[in-house]
C-alpha cells in the first residue's frame, strides 16, 4: 500500500477530494440539506483541491504537495472542530452559529452507525488527502 501511495497519492488524493466534492454537492443540491456557515468553510478549503490536485495529476507534479498540503490541515480542522460541535452539547454554546441552519444540527439524525455524520465524512476525507500527499511527498524526497 505505501508502495502505491508513494507512486499513486496525488492521484489518490484528487480522487477522494472529487469524491467529497461530489458528495457535499450531492447533499446540499439532490437532498436540499442547507449547508451551514462551518459546511461552508469545509467547502472553501476541499472544493480548490479537486482543480489543483486534477492539474497536478495530470502533469505528475509533485511541486504542488507543499501548497496543498495546508489545505487539507485547515480544512480537517474545521472539520473536526465541527464534529466535536455536534457530539459534544457545551461547544456550540462557545462560538454559535447565528445565521441560518445551527451548526451542531445532524441531517443524518444520530448518525450511520452512531458517529457517522457530514462533518465526520469531510474530516475522514481531509485526513485521507493529507496522508496520501504526505506519501507521495516521500517520493519526491527520495528521489
Amino acid at each position: 500500500m505505501r508502495a502505491f501511495l508513494r507512486d499513486y497519492g496525488i492521484y489518490s488524493a484528487w480522487l477522494v477530494a472529487l469524491v467529497a466534492t461530489a458528495g457535499s454537492l450531492y447533499l446540499s443540491e439532490v437532498l436540499h440539506y442547507e449547508p451551514c456557515r462551518l459546511c461552508w468553510f469545509q467547502r472553501i478549503f476541499m472544493y480548490p483541491q479537486v482543480i489543483l490536485l486534477g492539474i497536478a495529476a495530470y502533469k505528475n507534479d509533485r511541486h504542488i504537495i507543499p501548497y496543498v498540503l495546508p489545505l487539507s490541515i485547515v480544512g480537517g480542522s474545521i472539520s473536526l472542530y465541527h464534529y466535536g460541535e455536534q457530539k459534544i452539547p457545551a461547544l456550540s454554546k462557545l462560538l454559535p452559529c447565528k445565521v441560518g441552519v445551527p451548526c451542531n444540527v445532524d441531517y443524518l439524525g444520530q448518525g450511520w452507525l452512531g458517529f457517522i455524520t457530514i462533518p465526520f465524512m469531510a474530516l475522514v476525507a481531509f485526513v485521507l488527502i493529507a496522508l496520501c500527499l504526505t506519501a507521495a511527498r516521500r517520493k519526491r524526497d527520495d528521489a
